[in-house]
């Protein structure tokens, strides 16, 4: 059995505001296998981002021990910042500065020479599709090339383990597509551990081998993408009503197509679609969190949707 790269259990973090606690995290228990790549998900406001703040040492917990890359998370948190890579949503790369330097002056603050610094920073380069690219301004980038540089950044001092948070927000398909690509690698070719958070459920889908949902500050529920998808059960079937109000009745009716066809029939609901697919993972987080990550656009007035398993 592979050894744990990221041991926690009872990992909390209670903040003051206002004079009331608040609970953002309730106690967290995970473990990150080394050579995987682990989703960590959940709703706004559901702990994630604390999680990964105190993960990263960027934030102490109340309560709970951890292991990170080997390193205690309490006692020797620096040692956990020397064996960790980590890319922020944001992004840490200086807009006036040049690309090949920002990656450079990271490694040195790891105790790189410059030498070993700039040869370790043109591979990477040229791994993740930088190639002429040093002397650039991050400035001047595309929204693909600076999260490839931000990552380059975060792995230019070969860490075992590297945490990249929301890294494809903001991209474009094609551009995504093209990271996950790189994402994989991380992987395959270098046996990097890669702990990520992430809003896009295909994303996940692709690339994770296992995936953890926080909601409310727990941990409810971990395992492979379709080992989350079969929990929800048989197909699931999407009726569109043209009035919100009839979707009480649309439930009620479910049963085989053919009967729910005559049943709205029966009752003069006018239906606008009916779709039969296979459970995804919004339908998890739906089933877990009563929300949806679902990367939908606002539309005005949609119809709605009312979703059953069958």
């Amino acid at each position: 059995m592979l050894a744990d790269v990221i041991h926690a259990r009872g990992l909390a973090r209670t903040f003051r505001k206002r004079k009331q606690e608040v609970h953002a995290v309730v106690g967290v228990d995970l473990d990150v296998e080394a050579g995987e790549i682990v989703g960590f998900l959940g709703p706004n406001g559901a702990g994630k981002t604390t999680t990964l703040r105190m993960l990263t040492t960027l934030l102490e917990p109340t309560a709970g021990t951890a292991t990170v890359a080997g390193c205690d998370l309490i006692r020797d948190p620096v040692g956990v910042r020397r064996r960790i890579g980590y890319v922020s949503q944001s992004g840490s790369t200086a807009p006036e500065a040049r690309a090949g330097e920002e990656v450079v002056d990271h490694a040195r603050l790891y105790g790189m020479s410059t030498a070993e610094a700039t040869e370790r920073g043109r591979q990477l380069f040229r791994e993740l599709d930088l190639d002429g690219l040093w002397e650039r301004q991050p400035k001047t980038l595309s929204g693909g090339q600076r999260r490839r540089l931000d990552i380059a950044v975060g792995l230019v001092h070969v860490p075992e383990l590297v945490f990249l948070d929301e890294p494809t927000t903001g991209l474009d398909p094609q551009a995504r597509a093209n990271l996950w690509q790189h994402i994989s690698a991380l992987r395959e070719d270098r046996g990097t551990t890669v702990f990520l958070t992430t809003h896009y459920l295909d994303e996940a889908d692709a690339l994770c081998d296992r995936i953890l949902v926080i909601d409310h500050g727990a941990i409810v529920a971990s395992g492979t993408p379709d080992e989350l998808k079969s929990q929800v059960g048989g197909d699931v079937l999407t009726v569109t009503v043209a009035r919100p109000d009839d979707t009480h009745e649309v439930s009620r009716l479910v049963a085989a197509l053919l009967e729910l066809v005559r049943g709205l029939d029966r009752a003069g609901i006018t239906v606008s679609g009916v779709e039969s697919r296979r459970p995804s993972l919004d339908d998890v987080f739906l089933q877990l969190t009563g929300r949806s990550l679902r990367d939908a656009e606002a539309a005005p007035a949609p119809p709605v949707a009312e979703e059953v398993t069958v």
